[in-house]
């Protein structure tokens, strides 16, 4: 079975940034799952993958523009520190949790003072062209009940 809409893949993915260096694997624990065409991963991963086999192997670069998005120095901003979450001492470049009125967010800090942190809301891979090593290791057709829920269930996927 090919990767097209409605199917499940699970897959092993290395991730590297331009210069080779790698940010993150998948190899050594269990697969990723996701959902094809239901924007669960990437744009530009998930259009690589159209096509693919269980058991294809094959890398993807990805644009920014496909990826995490153009970074945009907008979305640098002072706050309080009271409104951050996170143990020890902060530090530029610690991964912290914003309070939001929309739940916790995940932001990266840039500068630490005594009372407030300028913080970077942009993901952290955002502008990065990126380049994945991918192993496919099966393809399938969703249940209903995922496609209802527009993502995988079970393992690699979501538990309700």
């Amino acid at each position: 079975m090919k990767i097209g809409p409605d199917t499940v893949v699970t897959f092993h993915y290395t991730l590297r940034d331009e210069s080779g260096a790698e940010l993150e694997s998948s190899r050594g624990a269990d697969p990723a799952a996701y959902l094809h065409g239901a924007n669960n991963i990437i744009p530009g991963l998930e259009s690589a993958m159209v096509g693919q086999s269980g058991g294809d192997t094959f890398t993807a670069t990805v644009n920014p523009a496909d990826g995490y998005g153009l970074r945009n120095p907008e979305k640098v901003q002072r706050v309080p520190i009271k409104h951050l979450s996170f143990k020890g001492k902060l530090s530029a470049g610690d991964v912290v949790q914003l309070s939001t009125d929309d739940g916790m967010r995940t932001v990266t800090v840039t500068k630490a003072g005594r009372h407030t942190a300028d913080i970077d809301t942009n993901h952290p891979l955002a502008g990065q062209t990126l380049v994945f090593d991918i192993e496919v290791s099966e393809v399938r057709s969703a249940t209903a009940e995922e496609l209802t829920h527009r993502h995988v269930h079970g393992p690699g996927g979501h538990h309700h």
